[in-house]
């Protein structure tokens, strides 16, 4: 199992390149599902995530032709409808498949999802759509059985506002038979990104951007070419390691204008930010000022930034509070950070820091994803040495970080 070595105390100086967005790219390559013609994609992330999703969508008979980040899809001869368990159980984005398979093929078996262990995050209301779409929907020896000759259209409005459930059922809803009104839809810009790419593709859909979408069935979609946005949380990642070390980057094949709440914070921890069209001068010198927040749905603070702004606070200069309110299990970082001489504590959803003048190197362990970043963001602040375990984590949702920030000068090394 790798692990990265990190040694503290380094600045950070260089250029850096945002990959493209995984939350973008895992339903935009379920869409390939949608359709017999070609869907020609640019931007695709190189992450253990995507190559999991490439490898169901191949065993489906999806055929899929890959060089380095440009991914071709053709589902002109799919054959397979059902997602096993046994890709299914590393990564809860496969749920994703459900929607295009049943919309396109009136039927599809998906085994119910695994993934990062930072909350419950129930499948119930895809579920909930899809019957109301005329779905006929069992749950039967850890799968989902879904079956409907034509999905009808229909009024949905979920009990919650979540991601993968809008991007399932705006899928499903593409090619059903009539009018489908999402209400409480997501709006992050990652449901944008795939809602345009449907529409490039022939789907009618109204209000996009906006927590009501309005679709219009099509008989059939065609393919068509398409970038995936960058990540807006890999590069909020990025600058918040340079708010902690310190130093000048510049990251590029960034959009300035999908994480505006973050860059609010990271001004407001001290880091004179250089906004361009397409990427951001980040300079810090001086230890950071604390920030407290409260994570929400978009367009508010993100939760997938939490962790990462929480490795900031711990070195700052006065005391600080985050609270929580997506996923009830996303502290799990806080008992590690706590190990490199981080002073945090939790009640409930709230967790309150102290900053402190110095942290020291120890072993970590990385509990999901972002609890990952956070850690690195941590070790390179620290004095002596880190080891960061588990990294699998990270390489699920980013593309070669320790190259990067090798890069821009960390001293950082994947082990064996």
């Amino acid at each position: 199992m790798d692990k990265l070595q990190i040694t503290g105390g380094k600045r950070l100086n260089g250029d850096i390149r945002i990959s493209g967005a995984k939350n973008a790219a895992l339903p935009i390559l379920c869409a390939g599902l949608l359709t017999g013609g070609d869907l020609e994609l640019s931007n695709v992330p190189r992450l253990h995530d995507v190559r999991t999703m490439l490898k169901l969508l191949e065993q489906t008979g999806l055929k899929v032709t890959q060089d380095d980040e440009n991914v071709t899809l053709n589902g002109a001869s799919i054959d397979k409808l059902e997602a096993p368990y046994e890709l299914v159980k590393t990564m809860r984005a496969s749920i994703l498949v459900l929607g295009p398979m049943l919309a396109r093929f009136g039927e599809a078996k998906v085994s119910l999802p695994g993934g990062c262990a930072i909350g419950s995050r129930p499948v119930d209301q895809h579920i909930k759509g899809l019957r109301a779409m005329g779905a006929e929907i069992t749950i039967e020896g850890g799968y989902i059985h879904a079956k409907c000759p034509k999905l009808k259209g229909a009024r949905i409005h979920t009990d919650m506002i979540t991601v993968t459930g809008t991007e399932n059922l705006l899928m499903a809803a593409v090619l059903a038979e009539g009018e489908t009104v999402l209400e409480n839809a997501a709006r992050e810009p990652e449901v944008t990104d795939l809602a345009n790419m449907l529409v490039a593709m022939g789907a009618k859909i109204e209000g996009i951007g906006t927590d009501r979408l309005v679709i219009q069935g099509v008989e059939s979609l065609h393919g068509t070419k398409h970038a995936v946005i960058s990540d807006r949380i890999e590069a909020a990642t990025f600058l918040c390691a340079v708010a902690a070390t310190g130093g000048d980057i510049r990251i590029t094949n960034t959009r300035t204008d999908i994480f505006d709440v973050a860059l609010d914070k990271l001004r407001e921890v001290g880091l004179q930010l250089d906004v361009e069209a397409n990427a951001i001068r980040a300079r810090m010198d001086g230890r950071p000022h604390p920030v407290s927040f409260r994570t929400t749905e978009y367009p508010g603070f993100p939760t997938d930034m939490q962790a990462q702004f929480m490795a900031v606070n711990i070195i700052a200069d006065g005391p600080s509070r985050v609270t929580e309110t997506i996923f009830e299990n996303r502290f799990m970082h806080v008992q590690e950070m706590n190990r490199l001489g981080a002073q945090i504590s939790t009640e409930g959803n709230t967790a309150f820091m102290r900053g402190v003048d110095r942290l020291v190197g120890a072993p970590v362990m990385a509990t999901d994803l972002r609890a990952s970043a956070s850690l690195v963001i941590a070790g390179l602040a620290a004095e002596g040495t880190t080891i960061v375990d588990r990294i699998y984590h990270l390489d699920r949702g980013y593309d070669r970080m320790e190259a990067k920030l090798s890069a821009v000068g960390a001293d950082i090394v994947r082990i064996k």
